[in-house]
């Protein structure tokens, strides 16, 4: 075996073994930046962020985002009579677009997303209508008739968390936004702190390089719990750290203290920086809500970005408790209450900081869920409603095709069931193309975006 060969060989050794590490326990980060590597920087002069906030257990797009216009709001009582919201209850919530839908569709937010409306009448907030992943553009024929790739495993949770992220079922390696991060991180002062987790870990934030860093809600995880003392000794703790990041002429021995030097030395200069950047300064985020905590401590490190020597960065964030197979009403109205107080506080910390059209945040989920009740919640579905927003958003409109209301339309696969007709792909190749991510790179972060008209790969969105 060539030198070339044996080096390679250990580099994917040392990549896996710290990925399987992660994969085992969301806390420590640490053993995982040994997998940074080489990947070609893109180069970039200003700072962007992007955020997903990703919901998992598959959103109730029906209650999200409900239809208002008469017609249509008949169409969707009528499929889950004992789970709707009373239409009197929407008009405070009505959205009002900047163009109007054809044929007089309206929609309205759920009344509990109050907090979003000014964002979408200031042009800040977009709608994706019937977003989901796809293989390839597909038909209903062509679904029924199996015609074309389907993602795998449809309806299934662990497997469309994973396709939405990864293009991948199950078992993926590597997310699109860690893909989006092995294009950037060389072009970062602090190339750990390109993809960054708050909420544990998740495939969507690792790349083929690029590795996720995991945050708690207070700061950076410690890789010895107390990095001051050990046992209370100050001595111990150094003496440990000695032993830890001395090398000692053994392959694995020295890659083992190389990594745990950069990941005492990462986590000194978070701390570092994020000591100037207290959480009492950041006072627009609710209390008791967990998304809140997670968007904060991301709006406190986009704040520090500059003296982290960061000008790319790719963060995630999570929710859980949308599985909602019964006991819908009472469930969902306060957790889309909880995400959008969350994003109002977040963008409207950006806002003050700055750097409003600097970050663009958007949501993601597993699925849809039917549009059809199961008695008193929704079973596992397929296309959804999403919303992205930042200052650079062209909000106050909704982009792509409003779905046809009921059961046996031509977006209806059973249930309500939607047949996206817009792609995770071209979601993601608009977010990633306003990030600074060019055709060439496009290709690799998304492999199935070649199936789409290049004229779709940027949906205008932002």
């Amino acid at each position: 075996m060539s030198c070339f060969e044996h080096d390679q060989s250990r580099r994917a050794f040392l990549k896996r073994s710290a990925a399987l590490g992660l994969a085992g326990v969301a806390a420590p980060f640490a053993t995982t930046l040994g997998a940074i590597g080489e990947a070609a920087a893109a180069t970039a002069t200003d700072y962007k962020a992007m955020v997903c906030i990703f919901l998992y257990g598959g959103m109730d797009y029906a209650n999200t985002l409900t239809p208002y216009d008469q017609a249509s709001y008949d169409l969707y009582r009528a499929a889950r009579p004992n789970i709707a919201t009373a239409r009197d209850a929407l008009a405070g919530t009505l959205l009002s677009p900047a163009q109007a839908l054809a044929g007089g569709r309206q929609y309205a937010l759920a009344p509990t997303m109050t907090p979003l409306l000014p964002l979408f009448d200031q042009g800040k907030l977009a709608v994706a209508l019937n977003l989901g992943t796809l293989v390839q553009p597909t038909t209903k024929t062509q679904y029924q008739q199996n015609a074309v790739k389907l993602p795998p495993k449809l309806f299934s949770h662990n497997d469309q968390q994973s396709y939405f992220q990864a293009s991948h079922p199950e078992g993926a390696t590597t997310g699109w936004g860690g893909r989006i991060g092995d294009v950037f991180q060389n072009g970062n002062g602090s190339a750990a702190l390109t993809c960054i987790n708050t909420s544990g870990n998740a495939v969507y934030l690792t790349g083929r390089n690029a590795v996720q860093y995991s945050v708690g809600t207070g700061g950076p995880i410690p890789l010895i719990g107390n990095s001051r003392t050990l046992y209370g000794s100050a001595a111990a703790a150094q003496a440990l750290r000695t032993l830890m990041t001395t090398p000692t002429g053994g392959l694995l021995a020295d890659e083992h203290a190389r990594v745990s030097k950069r990941s005492l030395d990462t986590y000194a200069q978070v701390a570092g920086a994020l000591g100037g950047a207290p959480a009492a300064n950041f006072p627009l985020f609710p209390s008791g809500n967990t998304l809140a905590d997670q968007l904060k401590m991301v709006a406190r490190l986009i704040s520090v970005s500059s003296e982290l020597g960061v000008k790319r960065q790719v963060f995630f964030v999570s929710m859980g408790g949308f599985d909602l197979h019964d006991n819908l009403v009472a469930q969902h109205g306060p957790l889309m209450g909880r995400v959008a107080a969350a994003m109002r506080a977040f963008h409207d910390t950006t806002a003050a900081l700055g750097v409003a059209d600097k970050v663009t945040s958007f949501t993601a989920s597993d699925f849809g869920r039917t549009l059809q009740s199961n008695d008193d919640g929704s079973d596992h579905g397929w296309g959804s409603m999403h919303f992205v927003l930042g200052g650079a958003v062209n909000g106050g409109r909704f982009y792509g095709t409003p779905p046809a209301i009921g059961n046996g339309t031509a977006d209806d696969v059973g249930q309500g069931r939607l047949l996206p007709t817009m792609a995770v792909d071209q979601y993601a190749a608009t977010l990633a193309r306003w990030f600074g991510v060019g055709d060439t790179d496009l290709r690799t972060v998304l492999p199935n975006i070649g199936n789409y008209d290049a004229s779709t790969w940027n949906l205008g969105f932002v």
